[in-house]
């Protein structure tokens, strides 16, 4: 099975004639993605990549039926395109974009407070459900079908997490990139929720860094479910001295204050498999399948 995505989700592109969207929604379509539209605004009536182009989300949607975006805009225009997401009523919206302003991200969480719609990101790399759908930048040939959940919020070590399932013999149900800004909008504790309803997923490996309390916020969570499904967690910048500060905007914004340490305790206490070495989830994932 899957969450968010999967064989049936009709997918739009908003910025699809883009040099970046152009690329990777070709990846996506090659993949099986049901990719149905694009929307650049001005280019209405346009076909790009044998899709349709629209001027907005609300056009595509109607047309096309589609209820998942991923978006390939540039920064500033986050805010606009995920407001239009929102006001289609899109189930789900994937931002790639990187540098999103604080300011747009604080309005972007207020109108989604209400809205049907999930954001996933910004500074993501996206979601995938291998051999069913690919929204993001994902590297697909390293996934294969399985039964581990995977929720990240480093970008890059969302693939080492993937190697390491394959290390082990497993594969993924779902894939997804939280997104390493201050700011995001799934969090750890929509994706764990998530995961728990999924039947077929029977574990999860959740990725941590430095900065914020995603990690903390889940690890309360977790704790507090009934019936747990395992959870192998990893926290990235253990090995560095506490008080210095990483580039993640998260670290930026509380000084270095709380520790990957800090993040492993509150994990551990919760019931989380904690890990000191990315390269030791398989191993953990073996004893789990035995």
């Amino acid at each position: 099975m899957s969450i968010l995505v999967n064989s049936g989700t009709k997918v739009i592109c908003q910025g699809i004639t883009g040099t970046q969207a152009t690329f990777h929604i070709r990846r996506s379509l090659d993949y099986g993605t049901k990719v149905v539209g694009g929307v650049t605004p001005g280019k209405g009536g346009e076909m790009h990549l044998g899709l349709p182009v629209f001027n907005s989300v609300k056009e595509a949607k109607e047309a096309t039926g589609a209820n998942a975006s991923v978006m390939y805009v540039p920064a500033p225009y986050v805010r606009s395109a995920v407001r239009e997401a929102a006001e289609a009523e899109l189930d789900l919206a994937v931002c790639i974009a990187d540098g999103v302003p604080i300011k747009d991200m604080m309005e972007i969480k207020a109108m989604l407070k209400d809205a049907p719609t999930r954001l996933i990101g910004p500074n993501t790399p996206g979601i995938i459900t291998p051999g069913e759908a690919r929204l993001g930048i994902f590297p697909e040939n390293i996934h294969r079908p399985g039964k581990i959940g995977i929720v990240s919020r480093s970008s890059t070590l969302t693939y080492e997490a993937v190697l390491e399932t394959s290390r082990a013999g497993e594969g993924q149900s779902t894939v997804i990139g939280l997104g390493d800004d201050m700011l995001i909008g799934v969090d750890f504790v929509d994706a764990l929720e998530r995961f728990h309803q999924d039947k077929d997923t029977r574990a999860i490996v959740m990725i941590g860094q430095l900065g914020g309390t995603f990690e903390e916020v889940a690890a309360k969570y977790y704790k507090e479910i009934a019936h747990k499904k395992p959870v192998i967690g990893f926290v990235a910048g253990n090995a560095i001295p506490f008080g210095h500060k990483m580039g993640y905007a998260g670290d930026i914004i509380s000084n270095g204050h709380i520790s990957a340490q800090d993040k492993k305790d509150a994990m551990e206490d919760a019931g989380i498999i904690v890990v000191d070495n990315i390269n030791d989830i398989h191993k953990e994932l073996a004893k789990l399948a035995a």
